[in-house]
């Protein structure tokens, strides 16, 4: 019998893409688009399939046109292989396969090729289905993100991951696909309503709780700023988010999320389950903001964090107009559990087997804990309420 034998295999892919603010960028005058799509310097005239987001497409009608006007304009550059495609968004770009099917067929149809872009301009979760698309269509296609919504261009649009909910849980479906460039423009946020803003203003916080007071500190005195969508602050908490959720994924050791902590979960488990909770009548931000009040008032009862932060934390999430309690936190099932703590299973599920929360024990610091004490989580459900 001959012995074992092993080839053993290390390597390290380099990934890098780019990340870009500015306004207007399908002025003809701009060359960033073009610039994003030749970066690579290879000479040649690309191919690209525009999708937006069916929000954002009503809510600025002019823009379709625009795509198409800067892509004549600039044609020495990149061309469309079709019209501009509108793709739902908000929770239906997320809860229905089929159209993960129909972006397949679309592209596939138009014999795009791995050499060839995606565009996809719209709010956190078209992003994630059409990039969850293209990411395994050819086992991935050139990505370019388009993030308008404040949650996207601060968190989800500039990260590396896609996907779309199914079996009754958050992101069931996905992949790790980081994409070619990011474009975050600024006037894209002019004609956001103003509960998608104050949504995203959530995970802006969310970053600043774990990682950054004098972040925190910011948005404690520019709250009513924010709130108003005034541009200027809007653009320095846009940045500043987005510059601590992209060094959380290039320098925390685990952009792909191969172990089990999740720093950027924070208030995740809970948020999560109550947005399935709700069937949905909720957004992300909404579900995270409780989130986030949940644990750091968990985190104040177990003796991580002291009354102050707790109480900074509580009432910043409420300046910006996040609710802290809802009382889907407190549905029973028949045998009287709560229904929310399925959101624990579903989260350690999803981490991949060992249960890792990230709680604050001080303004820009955290500790992960394996387990939750299910009686503490009563007791803070029922502080939460009295917050409200």
């Amino acid at each position: 019998m001959k012995k074992e034998t092993l080839i053993d295999n290390n390597f390290a892919p380099d990934f890098h893409y780019p990340v870009y603010f500015t306004e207007n960028v399908f002025d003809h005058s701009s060359d960033l688009l073009c610039n994003v799509f030749n970066r690579l310097d290879e000479g040649r005239r690309h191919r690209v399939v525009a999708y937006v987001d069916s929000g954002l497409a009503a809510a600025q009608p002019s823009l379709v046109n625009d795509i198409r006007e800067y892509a004549h304009t600039h044609a020495a550059s990149f061309e469309l292989a079709t019209e501009p495609i509108i793709f739902p968004g908000g929770a239906a770009a997320k809860n229905e396969i089929t159209l993960i099917k129909d972006i397949i067929f679309t592209l596939g149809n138009l014999h795009i090729d791995r050499q060839s872009f995606v565009l996809a301009i719209g709010g956190g979760s078209m992003l994630d289905a059409v990039g969850f698309g293209a990411s395994i269509l050819h086992r991935g296609v050139r990505l370019v993100r388009m993030p308008t919504t404040v949650l996207a261009q601060s968190d989800g649009g500039v990260g590396v991951k896609t996907g779309i909910d199914h079996h009754g849980q958050k992101n069931f479906l996905g992949t790790f696909a980081p994409p070619f460039a990011v474009i975050n423009d600024i006037a894209m946020l002019s004609t956001l309503p103003k509960r998608e803003r104050i949504a995203g203003l959530a995970e802006i916080a969310k970053v600043a709780i774990i990682r950054d007071s004098s972040l925190f500190t910011f948005l404690e005195e520019n709250y009513e700023k924010l709130v108003a969508g005034e541009p200027d602050a809007l653009r320095v908490a846009v940045e500043r988010g987005a510059a601590l959720h992209l060094h959380q994924i290039t320098k925390g050791g685990d952009p792909f999320e191969l172990g089990s902590a999740r720093p950027l979960d924070f208030g995740h488990w809970a948020g999560h389950r109550l947005e399935i909770l709700s069937g949905h009548a909720i957004n992300q931000g909404e579900g995270v903001g409780v989130g986030m009040a949940l644990d750091t008032i968990y985190a104040q009862l177990a003796g991580i964090l002291d009354a102050k932060d707790s109480e900074r934390i509580v009432s910043l999430i409420k300046k910006l107009q996040l609710p802290v309690y809802l009382p889907e936190l407190e549905r029973t099932r028949n045998d009287g559990t709560l229904e929310l703590l399925a959101g624990l299973e579903n989260f350690r599920e999803h981490l991949g087997g060992l249960l890792c929360v990230t709680l604050p024990t001080e303004i820009g610091k955290t500790i992960e804990v394996n387990s939750m004490d299910e009686s503490l989580i009563q007791k803070a459900i029922v502080k939460a309420r009295e917050y409200k």
